[in-house]
């Protein structure tokens, strides 16, 4: 397995991208063989997410850390 960064391009009424020279080599990827592409978008996706979480977070995090402590060692 190779991870790359690629950009998007268009191609006809699709989007389409480039698999570099050097990892169609490596891999010996052969034209019209079908690959598996692991598509993660880079974006603030997670930090809406968690910035998302904190509005509705309401106890302090030692507080949370102390219940667990509790739940997980009984002091």
């Amino acid at each position: 397995m190779v991870e790359i960064k690629v950009k998007t391009r268009k191609w006809g009424n699709s989007i389409g991208i480039i698999i570099p020279k050097e990892v169609v080599k490596k891999e010996k990827i052969k034209p019209r063989q079908e690959v598996s592409i692991l598509l993660i978008k880079n974006s603030s996706a997670l930090k809406k997410t968690f910035g998302t979480m904190k509005d509705k977070i309401k106890e302090p995090t030692q507080r949370i850390m102390d219940e667990i402590d509790r739940e997980l060692y009984g002091s």
